[in-house]
Parts: C-alpha cells; structure tokens; sequence
C-alpha cells in the first residue's frame, strides 16, 4: 500500500528584500518519513520551515499539508502540527503544569485531558518533582524537555524539529531518538533539522541537504553514501557544500590561541 502524501512543495521562492533566500524548492513529503534536513547556515532551513508553519508569508510556489494548500487562509491543518522551534521563550512565570495546559487546550484538549497527559509525560522524563514549579528555575535541558513534551501533547501527525536535542543529556538524546522511531512506526512525519550530522545520519530515513535555497541532495543515508567518496554524513555534506577548509581554519585558529599563550 502506498503511503499518504503529507506535504508537498512546489517551486517554492521566498525573498526577503534584495536576497533570495529559496529558490524554487521541490520536495514530497510521505507519511513515516524521519526526514533529516540540513544545510549550512543561511541555506533556507529555517525559512522553509517556517513557511510550512504558516508563520511566513509572502512566498511564491505551492505548498500543500494534508492535501490542503496551505495559501487558502484555512490555517485548521495546524491542529495536526508539533513544533519544536531552534530557540524558544517559554513564559518563566508559569509552571510547567500551566504552560503544557495551556498549550494542550490550544490544540484542543481539555483542560484535565491535558493536564493529566502532561503529568504522565513529564514523569517519564523523570520530571514530575517540579510539575508545579515555575519555568523559570528550569535547566536547560528541562526546559528542552517540557518543549519536546508541548509539541507532541495533542499527538500530532507531522513533527518539525529544529535543533530539538539541544541541552539534553546523552541519556536523554537516546530516549529521544527512540521516541522518534517509535513515533515514525506509527506512521507520524518527522521532519528533523539540525547540524549535528551523525545524530540526522542515525535518525533519519531520507536526507535532504538544502544549499542556497535550493535541494541539491534527497537520499537516504546509503543512497548519499553511494554517491559520494566520503564516508560519513559530514563528509558528504563538506563534499557537496565544497567546503574543505575546516582543517586549515582550524590550525589557524590554534595556532592564533597558543601564540597569545606564549606572550602572556
């Protein structure tokens, strides 16, 4: 059987005053898929996302979500959307009880529903001593956690992820990586964006590298590798990117901090 077709765009074109940022992006998108999307700064990824999201207009091309054009003005796809944004201002003075309430009943839930889900969400994190605390004495990585557990509250059918590992814990990165798998095996769409290769390259099921604003590789991993002389997602993204001066920055940027050393 063949799967669903969960978003679709075609010739996607963003400007933003004198810069083209996308430049007729094409990509279909099918239910499961972990989708691993990455770049290098200033590729388009975020703006792409963004669009997705309804939070951007102004764009040309077509995009369709659950074969509805999201251009139409009926924004009721976003109820079956979890977003994890790069970097997020959660309201400090709410607790986590509050704020994961909060956000279930804006994706429809009720009030005990969500309050209840999201207890039994954050003792699985090992979070439920500080429930009823406020944000505000978070850590990092919790607040990361509370964000991962506010994008999936209403159990979503699309999932982007910019940067979701950021702050967590080696044992945490696991347990994430698994939710993920499990999530896609129940036939959710992930849409994964992030710099850490070799956590895309684990997770992912399809790759697609954006550079300039335009989809220049869509494979899975071993398709990629077939196509390349490198080894790893990093090299195959150094290679197609033809950015090989790492070493040499690098080496560079050594030597600079061990002269200052020697002058102290």
């Amino acid at each position: 059987m063949n799967k669903e077709k969960v978003l679709s765009l075609q010739d996607v074109k963003m400007r933003f005053g004198p810069k083209q940022v996308l430049n007729g992006v094409n990509l279909e998108v099918f239910q499961g898929q972990i989708i691993g999307y990455i770049g290098p700064n200033g590729a388009g990824k975020s703006t792409t996302v963004k669009i997705m999201l309804g939070l951007i207009e102004g764009y040309e091309g077509k995009i369709e979500i659950f074969g509805e054009e999201i251009g139409n003005g009926d924004v009721s796809y976003k109820r079956k959307i979890g977003y994890v944004p790069e970097t997020a201002e959660l309201y400090d003075n709410l607790t986590a009880c509050e704020y994961l309430t909060f956000t279930g009943e804006l994706y429809g839930l009720h009030r005990k529903e969500a309050e209840s889900k999201a207890f039994q969400l954050m003792k699985e994190f090992g979070l439920e001593s500080v429930f009823y605390q406020r944000l505000s004495s978070f850590s990092k990585g919790m607040r990361q956690k509370v964000l991962i557990i506010s994008s999936l509250l209403h159990d979503p059918e699309l999932l982007f992820l910019d940067e979701p590992l950021s702050g967590l814990d080696a044992n945490s990165v696991m347990v994430i990586k698994e939710i993920l798998d499990q999530l896609a095996a129940r036939g959710k769409t992930i849409f994964y964006s992030s710099h850490i290769m070799d956590v895309v390259e684990k997770i992912s099921n399809r790759i697609i590298l954006l550079v300039d604003g335009r989809v220049v590789a869509d494979g899975s991993f071993s398709e990629l590798q077939a196509q390349s002389t490198e080894g790893t997602l990093e090299g195959i993204f150094n290679q197609i990117t033809g950015f090989s001066e790492h070493k040499e920055i690098a080496e560079k940027f050594v030597e600079i901090v061990s002269e200052a050393n020697a002058h102290a």
